[in-house]
C-alpha cells in the first residue's frame, strides 16, 4: 500500500510540474515580449507546445506564435502557425481575421479572399473583413464588388470612417479624382491627425498632377509618424516628377531597403539617371 501511495504522489507530482511548466513557459513568452525579444518569446512557446503537445490551448499559443514570426518577417512560418490553429478551429473568427491579411500582406489575394469571405459568413457586419475585402477587389479592379463591400460597411455604421477611405480609394482608381479629394478633404477636417488620410490624399494629388500639394501631405506625414515603405516610394515619385532625380534614388533604394518589390525599384530607378 505504501508503494502505490509513493507512485500515486510521484505521478502527481510530476504532472503539477508539467503543468507550472507549460504556464510558465507561457508567462515567459509574455515577459520577452515585454522586452521586445521576439526570438526568446518564439521559442518560449515552441518549448511549451513540446511539453504538452494534446494540450487544448495549443491553438491559442500557435497563434500567438504566428504573430511574433510575423513581426520578425518570417511569413512562411507564421502561415504555418496560424493553419494549424485553424486546423482545429476553422470558424474561428480572429485566426481567419490574421490569416487572411498574412495572405493579403504575401500577395496571396485568390487565398485571402476565401478567408475574407469565410470570415464574413460568419460575421457579416465584421467592418475590418469587409474594408480589407474591399480593398483586395480594388487590387483586382473589381470595382462593383469592392463598393458593394464598402456599402456595407456604411450601413452597418454611416460615421465609418473605413468605409469612406474605402469610397475615397475608389474614386480614385474610377479615375474619379474630384469626388475622392472632396472625401478625403471631409475626412481630414474631421480627423486632422489621421496621417493615413493624408498619405492617401499625396497619392491622390500626385495622381492629379498637383506635386507641391502631394509634398506638402507627404512631409507632414514624415514630420508625424514612422514612413512605410510605400511612403518612401511616393516621395520619390513625387520628386521625379519635380525633376529632383538622385533625392529620388535615395528615397526609392530606402523602399527597397524596408522590403518593397525589388523589381519596382529597378524600374523606379532606371527613371533617375
Amino acid at each position: 500500500m505504501r508503494i502505490i501511495m509513493l507512485w500515486i504522489c510521484l505521478f502527481l507530482g510530476v504532472t503539477s510540474i508539467q503543468a507550472q511548466g507549460y504556464e510558465e513557459l507561457i508567462s515567459k513568452s509574455y515577459d520577452y515580449l515585454e522586452k521586445k525579444d521576439l526570438p526568446a518569446a518564439e521559442e518560449s512557446l515552441k518549448a511549451a507546445m513540446r511539453l504538452e503537445p494534446a494540450n487544448p490551448n495549443n491553438f491559442a499559443l500557435l497563434t500567438n506564435l504566428g504573430t511574433i514570426q510575423r513581426r520578425q518577417g518570417k511569413l512562411e512560418e507564421a502561415m504555418i502557425s496560424y493553419s494549424a490553429a485553424l486546423s482545429g478551429h476553422p470558424q474561428n473568427q480572429g485566426i481567419l481575421e490574421s490569416r487572411a491579411s498574412l495572405y493579403a500582406e504575401m500577395g496571396n489575394t485568390e487565398m485571402a479572399l476565401n478567408d475574407y469571405s469565410t470570415l464574413l459568413a460568419l460575421a457579416p457586419k465584421n467592418e475590418e473583413a469587409l474594408y480589407n475585402r474591399g480593398l483586395i477587389y480594388l487590387q483586382q479592379k473589381n470595382y462593383l464588388s469592392a463598393e458593394q463591400d464598402f456599402e456595407k460597411i456604411l450601413e452597418v455604421n454611416d460615421k465609418s470612417v473605413r468605409g469612406r477611405v474605402g469610397y475615397a480609394i475608389l474614386e480614385k482608381m474610377r479615375g474619379n479624382f474630384d469626388e475622392s479629394e472632396r472625401i478625403y478633404n471631409y475626412l481630414i477636417s474631421e480627423l486632422p491627425k489621421d496621417w493615413s488620410l493624408y498619405e492617401g490624399r499625396a497619392d491622390l494629388y500626385f495622381m492629379k498632377g498637383k506635386n507641391a500639394r502631394a509634398m506638402a501631405d507627404i512631409n507632414k506625414v514624415f514630420a508625424e509618424t514612422t514612413p512605410t515603405a510605400a511612403l518612401y516610394v511616393l516621395r520619390g515619385k513625387v520628386k521625379l516628377a519635380l525633376y529632383e532625380k538622385p533625392s529620388a534614388a535615395i528615397d526609392f533604394k530606402k523602399a527597397q531597403e524596408m522590403g518593397y518589390d525589388p523589381e519596382t525599384i529597378r524600374e523606379l530607378i532606371k527613371l533617375c539617371k
